[in-house]
């Protein structure tokens, strides 16, 4: 054990070596699961805080923990370009996540075995860094948190999270319970889960703890029960304590991972008829109040999963809801790249031919509760973004020639109208990050 390493650090660490995770196989590819290509793209975060499409060639991406290094190999193909470095604390782990890059033929990737805390003995800096259900089994996240902004370049940004106290507080109980039978008191076996798998599956059905944490079928896999009844050092939080950890490490929140899921207004059965304390006091409430009345309210999100950076190196620019004729008329805008598949301009051009809407959120549901759909008509306009770049100006030349006349007055559509469908289709689709506008400099 090394010397600096607690008894429980080393027992964590000999658990990832018995069992890694995931346990996805080798061979399996992410190509096709856009997405969590999607989250780990850094073009995502990036885009959300400067409105500013990145280029990821060239950049230099960590997986800290990259445990087996499926993660790593999503971001080596959400990132195209990007050099990818691992670290995990189990040597084992490691070995499989060189496998697996390799495997899937890239070169461009480099791992290692240390802790995070020793991140700045790499003598790099990172553009973007994935710290995914590994923070929470620290024995300090502030200390977590600090050895990554060490090595984060001044723009660059961290992708982290914590286990939530409210939503998994079942879990935190059963644990207790088995530490209490001394099942984790060393590192968990096929023994000690056995037991742990007898003790629940004998309680009473009606058992509220049962009822709440039994999952039989998944309770027969090895890593369920070791990331779930027996994870060693697992703690959880709320979102005030996020933002008070950030604070003590001198970052910056930047969103919620899956933000459109954190909306306090959904709670809601009517957003536009609020009992009137509501209605005066939520516009004016903090970032950080609102998502933690939305844990209060409806605990349903395992992860506070978020995206941080250093403090005040965000770019300035004008919200897309506030941008004047002159600034449409001067832009420029792209699919994101996890929308730019051979499948869904296929999916795109078939709803065309067969005047059916076209769902464009199927691809990537995780920023929306509602299916997103686009007329077959104007979906025609957005064709062009799956071969490039376009400004706005040439999709409305492009709409003004496929919809001539108006269907109601049978009158030439003028080019106000033209601007004004498809300035409304893009101010639908950009709070998705489907389409990505900036401004044409």
């Amino acid at each position: 054990m090394n010397p600096q390493e607690s008894e429980l650090q080393a027992k964590i660490r000999q658990q990832f070596d018995v069992v890694t995770y995931p346990r996805i196989p080798v061979e399996k590819s992410p190509k096709d699961d856009y997405e969590f290509l999607y989250i780990h793209n850094f073009v995502t975060p990036y885009y959300l805080r400067n409105q500013k499409v990145i280029n990821t060639e060239g950049k230099v991406i960590l997986d800290a923990g990259c445990g087996s290094g499926y993660k790593a190999l999503i971001l080596a193909e959400a990132n195209p370009g990007s050099k990818i470095v691992g670290i995990d604390i189990s040597e084992k782990s490691v070995e499989l996540a060189r496998q697996r890059l390799q495997y899937h033929g890239f070169d461009n990737a480099e791992f290692h075995v240390f802790p995070i805390e020793e991140l700045s003995s790499l003598g790099l800096e990172f553009d973007y860094i994935n710290c995914d259900e590994v923070l929470y089994l620290l024995p300090d996240i502030v200390m977590g948190l600090q050895a990554m902004k060490s090595v984060l370049k001044p723009d660059g940004i961290i992708r982290t999270n914590l286990h939530s106290s409210l939503q998994r507080h079942n879990y935190f109980k059963v644990q207790e319970i088995f530490q209490m039978m001394g099942l984790m008191n060393e590192n968990p076996g096929e023994m000690e889960m056995e037991i742990a798998r007898e003790t629940i599956a004998a309680l009473k059905d009606s058992i509220i703890l049962k009822q709440q944490i039994w999952k039989p079928e998944r309770a027969k896999y090895e890593e369920w029960m070791l990331s779930n009844y027996l994870l060693l050092g697992d703690k959880g939080f709320t979102i005030p304590e996020v933002f008070a950890a950030l604070k003590n490490a001198d970052l910056e929140f930047i969103s919620m991972v899956n933000w459109r899921h954190w909306e306090i207004m959904d709670l809601f059965k009517n957003e536009d008829d609020l009992p009137a304390f509501l209605g005066m006091s939520l516009p004016d409430i903090s970032v950080e109040e609102r998502l933690h009345l939305f844990e209060l309210l409806q605990p349903i999100h395992r992860l506070l999963d978020f995206w941080c950076g250093h403090p005040q190196q965000g770019q300035s620019f004008v919200p897309i809801s506030e941008w004047t004729n002159s600034d449409w008329q001067k832009a420029k805008v792209q699919l994101h790249p996890q929308l730019r598949n051979s499948q869904a301009r296929e999916d795109l051009i078939s709803c065309i031919n067969n005047h059916k809407p076209f769902e464009i959120s199927i691809y990537v549901k995780l920023p929306t509760l509602k299916p997103i759909h686009i007329g077959s008509s104007i979906a025609v306009c957005i064709l062009p973004l799956w071969d490039d770049v376009c400004t706005i100006e040439s999709l409305v030349e492009r709409w003004v020639k496929i919809r001539p006349l108006d269907p109601i007055t049978l009158e030439s559509v003028t080019q106000e109208k033209a601007w004004d469908e498809i300035k409304e289709l893009l101010d639908t689709l950009d709070p998705f990050l489907y389409m990505l506008l900036e401004p044409y400099l």
